[in-house]
Order: C-alpha cells, then sequence, then structure tokens
C-alpha cells in the first residue's frame, strides 16, 4: 500500500512546476477569449503548476491571475514601476515583482517559468510571445512556448510564420518551436510531450557564460 502511494504521487508530479502566461490586459470581443483563460487557470491549478505573469487584475491577465490564485497555487506578478499604477493595470494578484522595465520584466519572467503559453492578446502578448520564440531560436533558452489558438485568435500570424520558412527567412526546423492547440488541456499535454528538434545559432551555455562574464565586469547578479 505505501509503494502504491509512492507511484501514485510520482504520477502526479507535474513536469512544470510553474508556467509564464501571455495574454491581453483586455478581455476582448468574444466569450470565448474569457473561457479560455479560466479553462487554463483551472487546469494549471489541477495540475499542481504555479502562474507567472505580466502582473495586474484587468483583463485575460486578471482572470486567470485569480483563478490560479484562489486555486492554491502560487502566482508571480511581473510588472515594471511605470506600470505600478492601479489605474493602469489594477492590483497584482499573489507574490507581486517591481522591474524598472519592460526588458527587465520579460527576463525576470523566463527565469522563473518552466514554459511559456500565449493566450490571445494584442500588441504586448504577441511582442512577449515572438521574443520568447527568438530566444529559443537563438539558443537561449529550451523551454516549450506553447499558443492557446482560441477561436483561430492566431490565424494569421501562423501564416505569417509559414510565409516566412516559405520565403527563406525562417528554419523549417523552427517553425515547429511553437505547440499549438485549441483547447488548454491538449496545449498542456502537447507541451509535456515537446522536445526541441530545431538548429540553435548557440548554445546555451554559451550564452550563460558571456551573461555571467558581463554581469561580473558590472557588478550586476545574471538573471537569465
Amino acid at each position: 500500500m505505501e509503494g502504491e502511494g509512492i507511484s501514485k504521487a510520482n504520477e502526479q508530479k507535474p513536469k512544470f512546476k510553474s508556467i509564464c502566461v501571455f495574454c491581453g490586459s483586455r478581455a476582448g470581443q468574444k466569450a470565448s477569449f474569457t473561457d479560455a483563460a479560466l479553462e487554463l487557470g483551472k487546469q494549471l491549478v489541477e495540475r499542481n503548476i504555479d502562474l507567472v505573469y505580466g502582473g495586474g487584475s484587468v483583463g485575460l491577465m486578471g482572470l486567470i491571475s485569480r483563478t490560479v490564485f484562489n486555486g492554491g497555487r502560487h502566482v508571480l506578478g511581473v510588472i515594471p514601476k511605470a506600470l505600478l499604477s492601479h489605474e493602469i493595470l489594477g492590483e497584482t494578484i499573489g507574490e507581486v515583482k517591481i522591474v524598472a522595465d519592460m526588458h527587465q520584466r520579460k527576463s525576470a519572467m523566463s527565469k522563473h517559468a518552466d514554459a511559456f503559453i500565449a493566450l490571445p492578446g494584442g500588441y504586448g502578448t504577441m511582442e512577449e510571445l515572438l521574443e520568447i520564440i527568438a530566444w529559443a531560436q537563438l539558443g537561449i533558452h529550451d523551454k516549450p512556448v506553447g499558443l492557446l489558438n482560441v477561436d483561430g485568435y492566431y490565424n494569421c500570424l501562423l501564416t505569417l510564420f509559414d510565409k516566412g520558412v516559405e520565403e527563406g527567412f525562417i528554419e523549417g526546423s523552427a517553425r515547429n518551436i511553437v505547440v499549438i492547440a485549441d483547447t488548454a488541456a491538449e496545449l498542456l499535454r502537447k507541451m509535456e510531450e515537446y522536445a526541441p528538434v530545431h538548429d540553435k545559432v548557440a548554445s546555451k551555455q554559451s550564452w550563460e557564460v558571456n551573461q555571467l562574464l558581463e554581469s561580473n565586469q558590472s557588478g550586476e547578479t545574471p538573471t537569465a
């Protein structure tokens, strides 16, 4: 019986301790967007996965952070000092990490997450998604990057990726960096099975060594 309990505990151990979610500070026009944020939050709770997000309590960001927090999981909101005003993003849910700017925000979010998921969102969400994809291509990280394509919201972006491959600007193997699904449960399952197949521009170790050297010269603490 004791061995059985240990076996079950191992089976329930999540592959990801925490996932960074990029999403809109608005809720969007369709109920399916809010439904997807709520469902992703529930899936994280069920899988014992903590949330890292961009802070605040408005839009899809507020929905998923409240769902995860109320479900008993840890929530870390990373927010630049300039956006602390409640009039901009509302009150951050869970633990708050204040950073100097948007660059530090993305670095901190990446540092504290084992994987990334993008829900529907605007320019900021898309910029965060594209940068984390580029970091994977460059070899800065090898963490799964998931795209929750709710009601085909990202179809045009995915078509643009395909065009980049067709015109020779994106390697075919790099097109597979992004894990895509229509539902939260399917996306998480695919991300758990993800293994990088693309050619990296440089090794992760070389990025870490260079960052360490720069940090030592400037007296700063490495964040990657």
